[in-house]
């Protein structure tokens, strides 16, 4: 069985944005209720192939940075250079010192809106070219004159390129480090001028680039309702303690995990990150991770809320079914629904808490675990 590829991704995002105006970069200016960069960065660092992500930032961004990214899987930066192809050399530096990787993919911070369909496409097409560009045909008819047309360009063979564009990580090396040309259009153009092969693969009207501040206006292109589910088990054994949406429940067993094994809230946490389309608990909780050792699911849950709050959503509803034969829930429950609501900062009204038995079927007939299964439902607040 083939070994899957190393895949990171660079996003530049070191430029001043000085066509968009306003008192901090374009890439750093809210769109759609969270800063421009957070939007592809969220995309990347939670797509199941791409292991780490770099950022590229100027001279004195590296607060502003992290003040965007705050809530998502912490970014690894890099100090960017004066031109963007500076920049992208910076980034492909740091990546060779950490290890290097097998493809690589460098984006434009000034592309927020970034398509899961766009990244695999790319991914897929490096195994066949050693690179690959999204890019949507050219519709409108195109001629060439001053103020007056003069000659018609043939349109049928003219590509509007976009990012990310995808490498295999050595071939894009050794094109930055051996330009010696003027800046380039695009990575794209570096890697062809060393005879490397360039595919392309449809590209996205979302992946628009920002340039001016009208770019700004009449740009919400998120839903306005988002639902999501989540589901999760855990062991019960002796010796621990069993909690349940937030609450300490008397048993003579309890659920075993790495954090306090709150099955509930993970099954509910997962629901809140799915419908956000931001990964799952493990992308931002690694378990690998220490600093997790029998931490208080709650906190999980206030982060997965805090991340929805940040894209302008407000909880409409949430729904959690508990799945066990023992302890009976009955009697915990609006305890439970209440514990639920302090955490998310909801309404009571909005947070369901429900359970089921499989009629003795089963680990959990069997009183082996408990499983847990969640819904929620997002309304965008500001549509």
């Amino acid at each position: 069985m083939a070994l899957r590829p190393h895949i990171v991704a660079l996003i530049v995002a070191a430029g001043s944005g000085s066509r968009v105006g306003g008192d901090i970069p374009k890439q750093f200016r809210v769109v759609n209720g969270r800063p421009m960069l957070a939007h592809s960065y969220a995309a990347l660092s939670t797509h199941g192939d791409i292991s780490t992500v770099f950022v590229a930032i100027g001279d004195g961004q590296e607060s502003l940075a992290k003040d965007a990214l705050n809530g998502l899987p912490a970014p690894v930066l890099v100090q960017g250079g004066a031109t963007r192809r500076e920049s992208v050399y910076q980034g492909l530096e740091e990546i060779a010192r950490q290890g290097g990787a097998d493809f690589v993919l460098i984006h434009d911070a000034a592309r927020p809106f970034l398509p899961d369909f766009v990244i695999d496409d790319l991914i897929r097409a490096l195994n066949t070219s050693a690179g690959a560009v999204p890019a949507l045909p050219v519709v409108d008819s195109l001629s060439r004159g001053d103020d007056m047309l003069s000659e018609t360009v043939d349109r049928s063979q003219l590509w509007r390129v976009q990012t990310p564009q995808a490498f295999h990580f050595d071939a894009i090396l050794d094109a930055h480090r051996s330009w010696t040309g003027e800046e380039p259009t695009d990575d794209a153009r570096m890697l062809m001028a060393m005879n490397g092969k360039v595919r392309i693969v449809p590209g996205s009207e979302r992946l628009s680039k920002f340039t001016f501040s009208t770019d700004f206006a009449g740009n919400d292109m998120t839903p306005t309702i988002r639902s999501g589910t989540g589901f999760d088990v855990h062991r019960l054994v002796a010796g621990e303690e069993l909690w349940l949406c937030g609450i300490r429940i008397a048993h003579d067993k309890g659920l075993s995990g790495h954090s306090d094994a709150d099955v509930a809230i993970h099954a509910l946490t997962d629901a809140i990150l799915g419908a956000l389309a931001l990964g799952d608990i493990g992308d931002h909780f690694p378990p690998s991770d220490p600093q997790w050792k029998g931490a208080s699911s709650d906190r999980f849950l206030k982060h997965a809320m805090t991340l929805a709050k940040n894209e302008g959503y407000v909880l409409a509803n949430a729904d959690v079914t508990i799945i066990c034969e023992a302890p009976k829930i009955g009697p915990h429950r609006q305890a439970m629904r209440i514990r639920l609501s302090e955490i998310m900062g909801a309404e009571l009204s909005r947070i369901s808490v429900k359970a089921t038995t499989t009629e003795l079927l089963g680990f959990t007939g069997r009183g082996e675990g408990i499983a847990a299964q969640a819904i929620v439902t997002f309304e965008k607040s500001n549509p």
